[in-house]
């Protein structure tokens, strides 16, 4: 099936982690101060958002997922401002409230779009009694899908995490972390952590190429005992490797980056919410990904919208057909595996297309998801069907092939086979028509290797597009009589 936007109506997921408050102070700026070489900046607007914890609360609830934050807070003006944010959004809290320290804010100020400069307000809250926080979570766990587990570094969750992550997985629920700091090992028995790829490098050392992180990043599934790990990788996009799988490598949908604020935060929180809503986990990434790609083109820490990723959803499923290059090919490819499609691919001259063509390329499509259709080029044809052949070249043969409704991809081949693109791309299901034997069709065998099927069907009687060149050619020479 196509990926499509779960019912998040039905996800109950409970947030847990360092919640902190962001102030944005807009303004002109026209001069530069006559105390010091900076800006001045006229503020006329004053924004605030919730932050970290926070923030991911604030991304699930605008998918319309129930969900509730628990994190410390001071006792104090800005703790009211916070939950009051979040509330007003449809999160349900609940926060401990120490007095004497202040609760986490970070002020940035910025002009014409651009961050000028962050300050932040902060003690963090290492050393202090999480009983409240304890007894706060195990009365909301009964009633939740998924934990998720937001660790800014700030001290709420130090003292709690590990009986958190056992309890949760006693109880049955999956557990998500967004990790912080050098050592993971407190995370340990989570269903699956999700770092950027710095926080990564910084616990398994530095990977040279994405052979080195599948294999660091499996000993670190193996070694933390998860079934999965997500690396999010900036303009690279995000690998997810999971404990029984392959991985999957998807590359980043940011149409422009104009701020990076927060998109973690928005990986993790859709990751959380469609996976509560019943996705798995590659599904749920794929989507996570593309919200990703929705919140760099926004100002400060954003969230991402259904309709908004339903809109992007569609602008990538129409750009992601037709003509393709092999590169692009094996992307999109990758993308719909994410999805959970059914891949299937065929291969032919197509030289003159017909109903017989036709009928066969939509009994082909009926077997999965997806149909590819590798072409032969023109040398390729000319090798084949001898001099004279191809009457149409190979961009006119797969510009109509790419406009079938039944056909998603069109790429073409040069090699006299197919073979190295059905092994590179392994589709889930091999098709040729007429009387080949399966077992000598060019690829079949990586196919089954692969764990796929190989087909063989039949073309309407009658049909051919050798018959219908010599019919075409003894019509003009009659003409020409």
């Amino acid at each position: 099936m196509k990926l499509e936007i779960p019912a998040y109506d039905t996800a109950r997921v409970l947030v847990v982690g360092d919640v902190m408050l962001d102030r944005y102070w807009h303004g002109d700026t026209s001069r530069i101060s006559p105390e010091a070489p900076v800006p001045v900046v006229r503020v006329g607007a004053v924004e605030e958002r919730p932050g970290g914890a926070g923030n991911v609360g604030l991304n699930i609830a605008a998918l319309g997922a129930h969900v509730t934050v628990l994190g410390v807070t001071g006792d104090d003006d800005t703790a009211v401002v916070l939950q009051q944010r979040l509330e007003a959004a449809g999160v349900h809290c609940g926060f401990q409230r120490l007095s004497g320290r202040p609760t986490v804010t970070k002020l940035r100020v910025l002009s014409r779009h651009q961050q000028l400069i962050r300050l932040d307000f902060e003690d963090g809250f290492d050393g202090y009694d999480a009983a409240a926080l304890r007894q706060q979570f195990q009365s909301a766990l009964a009633d939740t899908d998924v934990v998720l587990l937001s660790d800014y570094g700030k001290g709420t969750l130090r003292p709690v995490v590990a009986d958190m992550i056992r309890q949760a997985r006693d109880a049955g629920k999956v557990v998500l972390v967004d990790p912080k700091g050098a050592d993971f090992s407190a995370y340990r028995g989570a269903t699956a952590i999700t770092p950027n790829l710095t926080e990564f490098e910084t616990v398994v050392g530095a990977c040279a190429n994405e052979e080195q992180l599948v294999d660091k990043g499996a000993a670190l599934i193996r070694q933390l005992d998860l079934r999965a790990l997500l690396i999010t990788r900036s303009e690279h996009g995000v690998t997810l490797l999971q404990a029984d799988g392959p991985a999957l490598h998807l590359p980043t949908r940011a149409r422009e980056v104009f701020d990076v604020t927060g998109a973690g935060d928005t990986v993790i929180s859709v990751l959380a919410a469609s996976v509560a809503a019943g996705m798995e986990m590659a599904g749920a990434t794929a989507l996570a990904n593309l919200a990703a790609g929705i919140v760099v083109g926004k100002l400060g820490t954003a969230s991402a919208t259904v309709p908004e990723i339903y809109r992007a959803l569609q602008v990538e499923q129409q750009a992601g057909s037709g003509v393709l290059g092999e590169e692009s090919l094996m992307e999109s490819v990758e993308v719909a595996r994410a999805h959970g499609e059914r891949i299937v691919m065929t291969n032919g001259c197509f030289d003159i297309l017909h109903a017989g063509h036709v009928t066969y390329l939509e009994q082909a499509r009926r077997l999965g998801d997806r149909l590819i259709v590798a072409v032969n080029t023109d040398d390729s044809v000319r090798k084949l069907k001898g001099e004279g052949r191809p009457v149409n070249t190979v961009e006119r043969r797969m510009t109509v092939l790419a406009a079938l409704g039944c056909v998603d991809w069109v790429v073409p081949f040069a090699e006299d086979t197919p073979e190295r693109l059905i092994c590179a791309i392994r589709p889930d299901i091999l098709v040729k028509g007429g009387d080949n034997d399966p077992d000598k069709i060019p690829g079949a065998a990586c196919v089954r290797q692969a764990g796929g099927d190989v087909r063989v069907m039949d073309y309407v009687q009658n049909i051919s597009t050798t018959g219908l060149i010599s019919a075409i050619r003894s019509a003009e020479q009659s003409g020409k009589k």
